[in-house]
C-alpha cells in the first residue's frame, strides 16, 4: 500500500462524504428508519457511504472493502482491508446534536494503521499521515489541498484527577460502575468516534466502552489514537484490540493513554 496516495484519497473521500451528510442534514426528512438490526440509518448515511466506496473501490480495487452499510462485504473474511462507518453516530445526526463523523480505515495484519475521522457539523477532521503520525487539520478544508495541521499526542494522565469520556447515547450503569474506580476530575459526554480523537487531542485521558459496538465503528478512530501514542485494549485482557475477527464484532474495550493506571 502506498500510504502517500491512501492519506490523500481518504482525506478527500471524508470531506466529499461530509458535503453529502450535511446537504441531508439539513433537510426536514432525514429518511431516518431502522436496519434489520433494528439499528438506525438515513438517506445521509447511504450517500456518504456510496461516496467514500466509489472513491476506495477506483483507487484500491484489490484491496477487500468493508462497510456498514453493504451487506454483501459482511461475508468477506480478511486480516488485510479497508472498513468504512460512512456515518457513524446516526442517533446524534438524527437527533441534530452535531456529534456523528466518518470513519475510514486501512486495517493491515489485523492492526489498524491508518485512518480518518472527520465531523463535519464541528469541523473538526482527524488523520494519519503517511508516516503513520497523527494530526489534527485547522479547516476551513481544501478536498484537493491539505491545510494547517497539528501533530497530536496523548496527554500525560495525572492518575490522581483523570478526565473521562463516554458516549451520550450508550451511557450505562456498567459503564459507569467501572468509570467509579478512578479518581474522576471531569467527566465529558461525545458522540461518535469523537471519543478517540478527544483521547489523541490529549484532551481526555479514557474513554471506556461497554456495550455492543463493530468494527467499522472503532477503526479509524483507533488508527489515529494509536498514531497519537494511544491504545485501544480489550477490556478484560487489556491486549490491543485486533481486526478482522468474526462477523467484525468488538469486545468491550478501553481507549487510552498508555500512562493511564488501568483498572480491572
Amino acid at each position: 500500500m502506498d500510504f502517500n496516495i491512501l492519506t490523500t484519497v481518504m482525506r478527500s473521500l471524508a470531506l466529499k462524504a461530509g458535503d453529502a451528510i450535511m446537504q441531508v442534514y439539513a433537510l426536514e426528512n432525514l429518511g431516518a428508519r431502522a436496519k434489520a438490526d433494528q439499528s438506525p440509518v438515513t438517506f445521509a448515511d447511504e450517500a456518504a457511504d456510496a461516496v467514500i466506496c466509489a472513491g476506495l473501490r477506483a483507487n484500491f480495487g484489490s484491496v477487500p472493502l468493508i462497510t456498514e452499510e453493504q451487506l454483501d462485504s459482511h461475508g468477506l473474511s480478511a486480516s488485510t482491508f479497508l472498513i468504512v462507518d460512512p456515518l457513524d453516530g446516526t442517533k446524534e445526526f438524527v437527533q441534530r446534536r452535531g456529534d456523528f463523523t466518518v470513519n475510514i480505515a486501512y486495517v493491515e495484519h489485523g492492526v489498524p494503521v491508518r485512518g480518518v475521522v472527520y465531523a463535519p457539523a464541528k469541523d473538526r477532521l482527524f488523520y494519519t499521515l503517511a508516516d503513520g503520525t497523527s494530526v489534527e487539520e485547522i479547516g476551513p478544508f481544501d478536498k484537493n489541498c491539505t491545510g494547517v495541521t497539528r501533530v497530536l499526542k496523548v496527554a500525560v494522565a495525572d492518575n490522581g484527577a483523570l478526565r473521562i469520556t463516554a458516549s451520550k447515547s450508550h451511557r450505562d450503569v456498567a459503564t459507569d460502575t467501572y468509570i467509579e474506580k478512578y479518581k474522576v476530575a471531569n467527566m465529558k459526554s461525545a458522540g461518535s468516534s469523537l471519543k478517540f480523537c478527544l483521547v489523541a487531542t490529549g484532551e481526555v485521558d479514557l474513554y471506556p466502552r461497554l456495550g455492543r459496538t463493530m468494527e467499522w465503528d472503532t477503526a479509524a478512530g483507533d488508527a489515529i489514537l494509536r498514531g497519537a501514542g494511544g491504545r485501544v485494549v480489550d477490556f478484560d485482557s487489556h491486549q490491543d484490540l485486533a481486526y478482522g475477527k468474526p462477523a467484525w464484532r468488538n469486545p468491550f474495550f478501553i481507549a487510552l493513554s498508555p500512562t493511564v493506571d488501568l483498572k480491572v
